[in-house]
């Protein structure tokens, strides 16, 4: 990997912010992650305080079961020979909201750990979102944005942000997986996707059984129940927009 690959978010021109980095949605190998926590007030939300509230007025009222947590935004990400580092700082949920309607997302870098579920029988196991959640209906790798509880020593844990988010949502423990060697990204539209392949000792449809015996136990109910992902088709299922890369990716290099 050549080592001038870098983006800087604060940059006002789009197009060039980009530049050195692989294609988008495609899916390339890095060789780690870095990502620092800083105190304060991402400068996107403190310059467009008024504008977050007034949007986040419209999407509860839409949807009142939407919660304004905290995430960590991303205001800068350079990726080099070492992999993708970056400074966020911790951010309200409406604030991403705004962002994401953005035509141009400027402001800000939204990042998040895909932990890739693989059956022993050769497919990919995902979940269907709840349709009062943010992503009503739509299908995806159980993930989950950065949260504080995801900061250590002033860095962001991947590896803790993907445990965590799975066993809440499938109740399946990565820690009974074989988890792959290496980390990969995509990115689109100022969304970066990191992954880990995480196999299990189980067919896709015991895996299924499996996270839908946990719905009925689960504290939080967001989602709506399991997919069992056997092709690169993108019409298989409603896919989130960040899953078709990693499909793509995961069949193709099989071969399928």
């Amino acid at each position: 990997m050549k080592t001038n690959l870098s983006m800087n978010f604060e940059s006002s021109d789009f197009s060039d912010e980009f530049a050195g980095w692989p294609p988008e949605a495609t899916v390339f190998p890095i060789a780690g992650v870095d990502l620092r926590v800083l105190p304060g007030t991402h400068p996107f939300v403190a310059a467009e305080e008024a504008a977050i509230r007034e949007n986040w007025a419209r999407e509860t009222a839409a949807n009142p079961a939407l919660f304004d947590g905290r995430l960590i935004f991303q205001q800068r990400l350079t990726l080099d020979e070492k992999g993708i580092s970056g400074e966020g700082y911790v951010t309200p949920f409406s604030a991403f909201m705004y962002w994401r309607r953005q035509p141009q997302r400027q402001g800000g870098i939204h990042i998040f750990a895909y932990p890739v579920l693989e059956s022993s029988d050769g497919a990919l196991v995902a979940i269907r979102m709840g349709a009062h959640t943010a992503n009503p209906g739509q299908v995806y790798f159980a993930a989950g944005s950065l949260e504080p509880e995801d900061i250590v020593d002033g860095r962001c844990d991947i590896e803790a942000n993907m445990r965590r988010e799975v066993l809440e949502e499938t109740g399946l423990d990565l820690a009974n997986s074989v988890a792959g060697q290496g980390l990969y990204a995509a990115h689109a539209r100022r969304t970066v996707t990191l992954m880990r392949l995480f196999r299990f000792d189980m067919t896709a449809d015991e895996m299924v059984e499996r996270i839908e015996a946990h719905m009925l136990v689960a504290e939080d109910k967001e989602i709506a129940g399991a997919a069992a992902i056997r092709s690169a088709d993108p019409s298989a299922h409603p896919y989130n927009v960040a899953m078709l890369p990693v499909i793509s990716w995961y069949f193709g290099k099989r071969g399928a």
